[in-house]
């Protein structure tokens, strides 16, 4: 399969510069697997498409303000540290610019000395791993020091910093928002739950691969980036009984698909456990945990497209994002929502 057979042609007017006014106002297109139907709402009216007993499964991770802005120690010049991962205590891979500047041994200032880092060594893809040090715990002072880092397609500044986060965000470590949650809001929440509908909550800390193209034609040569991942014994425990008692278990958003799917067995028993994950997903997977999912529209030729288009079929969701540009659909992190049931 081939990175061309994903790519697909989006005017730029159609990428949402900011979040909508109310979270779930956001318009929903729902894509049906076994036939050709497609439908437009309301991402509200999602509910009706829930069934008592069906399984929402969320990533709780919470977006860090990951952009830091500093001085090199010795010659006062600006540079600006992107945070990935965390790697060790104190330690974090982190993209720098300028890179060409930004050499092992040199020290960083960041707040005027509420934070210091020292640059230890390159990685393998061009980032940095930079050890800090700080007057407080780490994220107390990231908090005070730090930005949103939003996607790159996002030129518009972000009013309101808790619209790049959900609102079931609890564990920091993020460095982009899992997007497809966003829509919701805590009463929309409690709505579903009060009509049966049993929910639990997963973890995967996103990382900034999420946005690298895909740089092979051949798409079995691409290598996927790393991304922390966390299940609870309770949360498995509450997913496979979901599935024994013949509920739907639907992933709200790629992350949590990842997730399920990363830490299943063969059976589509969900396992609890933590770890990295490098798992890619494209079409000719086959799904062993979940029944539906609830994501945003894509770039082209990207992964999460790829991973869309695995649960039912290349060419039906390529027509429903052709349906989508007709239709003035707003996409990527901050647009609207599909369906996929």
């Amino acid at each position: 399969m081939k990175l061309s057979d994903f790519d697909f042609q989006l005017p730029e007017e159609l990428i949402a510069q900011e979040p909508i006014e109310k979270r779930d106002q956001s318009r929903l297109m729902v894509v049906y697997r076994d036939s050709q139907e497609i439908e437009h709402k309301t991402f509200r009216e999602i509910i009706d498409y829930m069934r008592p007993g069906d399984m929402l499964v969320m990533n709780e991770s919470k977006v860090l303000p990951a952009r830091i802005l500093g001085n090199r120690t010795s010659t006062g010049a600006k540079i600006e540290v992107l945070l990935l991962r965390q790697v060790a205590p104190n330690r974090w891979e982190a993209l720098v610019k300028p890179g060409k500047k930004a050499r092992t041994g040199d020290t960083l200032d960041f707040g005027n000395g509420l934070m210091s880092g020292t640059i230890l060594e390159y990685t393998d893809v061009g980032g940095r791993i930079i050890e800090f040090s700080c007057q407080g715990p780490f994220l107390q002072v990231l908090e005070q020091i730090g930005t949103m880092p939003l996607p790159p397609y996002i030129k518009k500044p972000l009013a309101d910093q808790q619209r790049y986060q959900t609102v079931y965000a609890r564990q920091e470590g993020s460095a982009a928002a899992p997007t497809a949650g966003l829509h919701f809001t805590r009463e929309l929440l409690d709505e579903i739950r009060a009509k049966g509908v049993k929910t639990a909550t997963v973890l995967l800390h996103v990382g900034l691969g999420t946005f690298r193209p895909v740089q092979v034609e051949d798409i079995n040569r691409h290598t996927m980036h790393q991304e922390y991942f966390e299940v609870t014994p309770q949360a498995a425990e509450a997913i496979n009984q979901a599935k024994r008692q013949g509920g739907r278990v639907i992933a709200v958003g790629t992350t949590s698909v990842r997730t399920l799917e990363t830490s299943s067995d063969e059976k589509g028993r969900v396992l609890p456990g933590s770890g990295m994950t490098d798992i890619f997903i494209y079409p000719g997977y086959r799904y062993k945990v979940i029944d539906g999912l609830i994501t945003n529209f894509h770039l082209p030729k990207s992964t999460l497209l790829m991973l869309v288009s695995a649960l039912t079929s290349r060419e039906k969701i390529l027509a429903a994002y052709g349906v989508a540009v007709q239709e003035r659909y707003r996409f990527f992190s901050f647009g609207d929502a599909m369906l996929i049931i």
